[in-house]
């Protein structure tokens, strides 16, 4: 089952089926379209029972609404957080490349769905700079999140660029981790030069 084939359902007014199929979907999936879907469906089939006098059932599925109210809520604050900390990064290590004396050419350029954090000058060589900003290193080490998906996208993201301006000096890759706490004073802020692309 589909999120699309749900909301073909609520579309039509077959209110049962959509809340039916969303139940389904949502117990294997808690991804935000299948909970988007859920909240929807929850809804109508809430307003349905009500209108025809099934207060329980009304009742249990109110109960069940606020719980994944709050749930989206809560996802949706921590991916604002995630968010603002990953600008913040970005901003600090723009900061700190300037103070290094790179000049920065681009913040946040995108090719297609792939981006790149900075791209700047180091001298004669353009500098491609992905940035990793966690608020502690509890779990993993920043740069870690620099996987081999993301290095696939990087090195296709890179490529256009290098195309597309016409690059013909040399170039490198590079990660900058910035650890702390959102706006916190002094951040640990590390610099790898010539991160392994390839």
């Amino acid at each position: 089952m589909t999120t699309e084939k749900i909301l073909s359902y609520r579309k039509a007014g077959r209110t049962e089926e959509a809340y039916n199929a969303a139940r389904e979907l949502y117990a294997s999936d808690k991804g935000k379209e299948a909970a988007q879907a859920m909240l929807l469906t929850a809804m109508d089939m809430q307003r349905m029972c009500t209108e025809q006098g099934r207060q329980e059932e009304a009742r249990k599925i109110g109960l069940a609404l606020e719980r994944l109210k709050s749930r989206l809520n809560s996802d949706a604050q921590h991916e604002s957080k995630h968010i603002l900390l990953g600008k913040w990064g970005e901003d600090l290590a723009a900061v700190y490349l300037r103070e290094k004396g790179y000049i920065i050419l681009e913040r946040d350029w995108h090719s297609n769905h792939r981006d790149i954090d900075i791209i700047a000058q180091d001298g004669e060589c353009t500098v491609f700079v992905e940035v990793k900003a966690r608020q502690n290193r509890l779990f993993a080490e920043p740069e870690s999140a620099v996987n081999y998906q993301k290095l696939k996208n990087l090195r296709l993201a890179i490529n256009h660029y290098i195309k597309y301006r016409q690059i013909d000096n040399p170039w490198r890759f590079d990660v900058i981790t910035v650890v702390g706490d959102l706006g916190c004073q002094a951040p640990e802020i590390q610099h790898i030069q010539d991160f392994q692309l390839f």
